[in-house]
């Protein structure tokens, strides 16, 4: 970097450092002025591989072309509305969808998975006359009002009550089980039985990820979803999903859901919806929507059910099915698990590769006297140096592992390149 570009970055960082508030840690030391498929260009012209798709999001690439089109022709056309007025954009997402869960056919679109969750469980309470709220312990929703008392991984402290009626029971981990010799099943018929003695008796629904992400890439093993939803059954609450980023093909189905063939009593779908852009779905049953309709069910927001992102989801959704980017995550995801498992073997201080299609975990294990998140924490910096991003959660009880999720563009090339920049990173950090 020659001497005008320091001093323009220092001036940069001076100016930020004055007038950004902190929302969650340091910012990263690597400004983008643009990005395209899988990198991420500064100023300078310096390349980074990104290998967490911005916020978890972009699943096809940054700046896809056919996603650009689309917001260059609506913004020019028909961008916002008044949130009473439908459009045919909406429409025409909405029964997208619906097409891909037919047993979920009403849709109300939204901005945030923070806000598409706050709908969620507004809705559920509405219809059951219940305010109870379940969780687990690892989970992110969001930041705002009910999603945030639904959230455990962070978050929960300085700032006063959250919502009373919230409760959480442990995910399974079968790499750190929490009591050995004690299977998932269990666990989740004990943590029931220990909810059945907090609950006042209005339990409303439980909100789960099939893959908890920032929880460490817990990924529910198959039959647990089936389990958890036979328990809401029988207690008359509602299952949420809330696959924000195991959605529109990223764990190589369309949705996480469908392994387990069980299908939610309410979905939501943020982040990968829109690739990148602010979009968000709130799925529910016609019964479900109808009882809400009759207790006059409200969250009419600025932002609801506008056109311009309805029109940038319905091209995800026809980009992903057309180029069979689920089945693509599925190979792609094969070969990152393949790489990650061969720097496990030269790297003893990783502990753990877990997860599914293109979301997954490397967990790092205590070795040498160095903590295993600390160890991440460093090769999270070290990676950036030598051209990589990865891991976006540094803070709470999955401080050791690094959420991996490259866009479903990916090319083998470039998973290739992102196991040996990240191999690279472990043997600065932790030379054998």
């Amino acid at each position: 970097m020659n001497d005008a570009a320091v001093r323009a970055n220092d001036t940069f960082w001076t100016r930020a450092n004055r007038h950004l508030l902190r929302y969650g840690g340091d910012f990263v030391p690597f400004v983008p002025e643009r990005a395209e498929g899988a990198f991420l260009y500064d100023a300078n012209g310096r390349r980074v591989l990104d290998f967490t798709s911005g916020q978890m999001s972009a699943i096809l690439g940054h700046c896809h072309p056919e996603i650009v089109a689309t917001v260059r022709e609506m913004v020019g056309r028909l961008d916002h509305l008044f949130s009473s007025m439908a459009s045919a954009p909406v429409v025409d997402l909405a029964e997208a969808l619906a097409t891909l869960v037919p047993s979920l056919p009403k849709v109300i679109l939204l901005s945030t998975g923070g806000e598409a969750n706050e709908a969620a469980i507004r809705l559920a309470k509405l219809v059951t006359g219940k305010w109870e709220i379940v969780g687990f312990t690892q989970s992110w929703h969001g930041m705002t009002g009910g999603a945030a008392a639904a959230t455990y991984k962070a978050g929960r402290r300085g700032i006063g009550p959250l919502a009373a009626g919230s409760f959480g029971i442990p995910a399974p981990n079968a790499y750190r089980p929490r009591f050995a010799g004690v299977d998932w099943r269990q666990e989740l018929d004990d943590s029931f039985e220990q909810l059945d003695r907090q609950s006042t008796g209005n339990l409303a629904a439980f909100i789960a990820e099939p893959i908890l992400s920032s929880g460490g890439v817990l990924d529910l093993p198959p039959g647990y979803l089936k389990a958890l939803h036979d328990h809401c059954k029988a207690r008359g609450m509602l299952l949420i999903l809330d696959e924000a980023q195991t959605g529109v093909g990223r764990t190589g189905q369309m949705f996480a859901f469908e392994r387990d063939g069980v299908v939610p009593d309410i979905l939501t779908l943020s982040k990968t919806l829109g690739a990148g852009l602010p979009l968000s779905a709130v799925m529910t049953t016609d019964a479900i929507a109808a009882e809400a309709e009759a207790r006059d069910f409200l969250f009419y927001t600025t932002h609801v059910n506008d056109p311009l992102p309805a029109a940038v989801g319905l091209k995800v959704l026809e980009v992903v099915q057309r180029d069979a980017l689920a089945a693509r995550a599925q190979s792609a995801g094969a070969r990152l698990t393949a790489g990650l498992r061969d720097l496990q073997r030269r790297h003893p201080c990783i502990g753990d590769i877990r997860g599914r299609g293109l979301l997954l975990g490397l967990e790092f294990a205590d070795h040498d006297g160095k903590a295993a998140a600390t160890i991440s924490d460093e090769v999270t910096d070290i990676a950036l140096e030598v051209g990589l991003s990865a891991n976006i959660v540094r803070a709470g009880s999955s401080g050791g592992t690094m959420r991996i999720a490259p866009p479903l563009t990916v090319t083998d090339a470039e998973i290739d390149l992102g196991v040996e920049l990240l191999g690279a990173a472990i043997a600065r950090v932790m030379p054998n």
